[in-house]
């Protein structure tokens, strides 16, 4: 008697477009922000260590510097003196960063460099990348 029935809505599936743009966004954002970067990073990286050579100096993932000596083609291992007679095998993966000893050389011929190695890897500055948090997010343009 003071109950009144509960009519339920009538309701049409509004608009799914609308309801799932949130969600686009969302993954759009992360697309630019991380997984974009993330995978020129690696792209940079895999031709980094496919360019590898004797007589380049390489870091290692463990933080172990040494002087490549032989790079084995076929078993992606690489030996590395790290000591004066001092080799170890390690995989060619395992390179986190390499500096050449050679000195660059421009279509001239003559060296572009003073002595000294030259950073080819993730850490050369070559004018595009940004240092901190923000500069890694945005691709690293200033």
């Amino acid at each position: 008697m003071f109950i009144t029935p509960a009519y339920a809505q009538a309701g049409g599936g509004g608009d799914v477009f609308a309801s799932f743009l949130p969600i686009i966004l969302i993954f759009v954002v992360f697309y630019f922000l991380l997984i974009r970067p993330q995978q020129k990073k690696m792209k940079q990286h895999r031709a980094m260590l496919g360019q590898v050579k004797r007589g380049d100096r390489v870091l290692t993932g463990g933080g172990i510097i040494g002087t490549v000596t032989k790079v084995k083609e076929e078993t992606e291992e690489v030996t590395v003196e790290i000591a004066d007679g001092v080799k170890v095998d390690i995989l060619r993966g395992t390179i986190s960063d390499v500096f050449t000893s050679t000195p660059a050389t421009s279509g001239g011929g003559q060296s572009t460099a003073k002595g000294g190695p030259t950073i080819v890897g993730p850490a050369a500055n070559d004018g595009k990348s940004g240092g901190g948090l923000l500069g890694g997010l945005f691709g690293g343009r200033k």
